[in-house]
């Protein structure tokens, strides 16, 4: 058994320690393997990092039965997020400064090469969690992300359906979305945008688009923040666009037992492939084979002002107006009382 491996990744020397180590035992899928999975795709998870402030879910004691990641509520967990760079990085991992909801700040990894991703791969970083924005500009989002979360009693074929729907709504506003499995049951589509807006206004176009994706597709789909109002429907999960909130970047290891992968797929394929067919052992053929489908999504940019338009035409129609942030979040000017409705009804 290795005690480590010395890597030479473009250039920079990278050690992984324990490479023998099962991180996925119902597999057999090694430390080892996972690094060599992160260089097999390296082109594609790096288009997804690069420039962006970046939180690490690590799992350094691997993803064994029983483990759990540690919660704001339960910091006990044997994986956890870690959203400050951690101590003793190479001085060739970079930084970029954010503002947390609080008002708080921190220095988040900022992965400008790949052997960044090797680095924290090390360190039992499956998934990466990149902010929706770059470098400098970390207060205006250039990704406009679109979470199709299913609810109990619905799976990854509703999801495919709502997100048959939303391709031509965002076609007749002007704008071209990149689709990519969760890695768990849903689908996750970007839409990459001008970074001109806020956090703030970026959130109130994509409550904007859901209302009008659950206009069209009522009992499949919805934007109802509470559990109890959703439903066997698709959840259009707008706070995953407030600040400090972040989705599994494309190409991410997901912590489940089958080691499955967040991974982008074109429109034409979403009938025929299922989130299983996407993990560490098939994604690097697949991605030798055919390519990253978002190789081109840095060439967009396009203008929130249709779907701003259709915020005020909401709001002049009396069907506007904000939802609830999540609950760690300060009050915010316009929201509704942050209580879920039986609870309100009770008092």
């Amino acid at each position: 058994m290795a005690d480590a491996l010395e890597l030479t990744v473009d250039g920079r020397a990278v050690r992984v320690s324990n490479p023998d180590k099962v991180y996925f035992p119902e597999r057999g899928i090694t430390k080892g393997d996972v690094v060599n999975y992160f260089l097999a795709v390296g082109e594609g998870i790096l288009r997804a990092l690069h420039e962006r402030p970046t939180t690490l879910e690590r799992w350094p004691g691997g993803v064994v039965p029983g483990a759990k990641l540690s919660t704001r509520q339960d910091h006990r967990g044997d994986a956890f997020f870690q959203k400050r760079v951690p101590k003793g990085a190479p001085d060739w991992v970079q930084t970029a400064r954010i503002a947390f909801p609080s008002g708080r700040y921190a220095d988040e990894v900022c992965p400008t090469e790949l052997a960044v991703v090797v680095w924290a791969a090390n360190l039992g970083t499956l998934t990466f969690h990149p902010w929706p924005v770059r470098r400098p500009e970390v207060d205006h989002p250039d990704q406009l992300r679109i979470d199709l979360d299913p609810q109990p009693g619905t799976d990854f074929r509703d999801a495919v359906r709502a997100a048959h729907e939303l391709r031509p709504l965002l076609d007749e506003l002007g704008l071209q979305g990149f689709p990519k499995t969760s890695g768990g049951r849903g689908l996750h589509v970007y839409v990459p945008i001008q970074p001109k807006w806020t956090f703030v206004e970026v959130r109130r176009a994509l409550i904007a688009l859901g209302r009008e994706l659950e206009r069209r597709m009522p009992d499949r789909v919805t934007v109802n923040w509470w559990k109890e109002e959703r439903g066997e429907r698709i959840f259009i999960d707008y706070n995953q666009m407030a600040r400090d909130r972040t989705i599994a970047s494309a190409y991410s290891v997901r912590p489940n037992p089958r080691a499955r992968v967040s991974c982008p797929v074109t429109w034409d394929e979403l009938d025929d492939v299922s989130p299983e067919d996407f993990d560490v052992t098939t994604v690097p053929a697949r991605f030798a084979e055919l390519g990253d489908p978002h190789a081109d999504i840095a060439q967009h940019a396009f203008s929130l002002e249709p779907l701003l338009d259709l915020v005020a035409q909401h709001e002049r129609d009396g069907v506007g107006g904000d939802l609830p942030y999540p609950p760690e979040y300060p009050k915010m000017a316009g929201e509704p009382k942050r209580v879920q409705p039986s609870r309100a009804r009770d008092d």
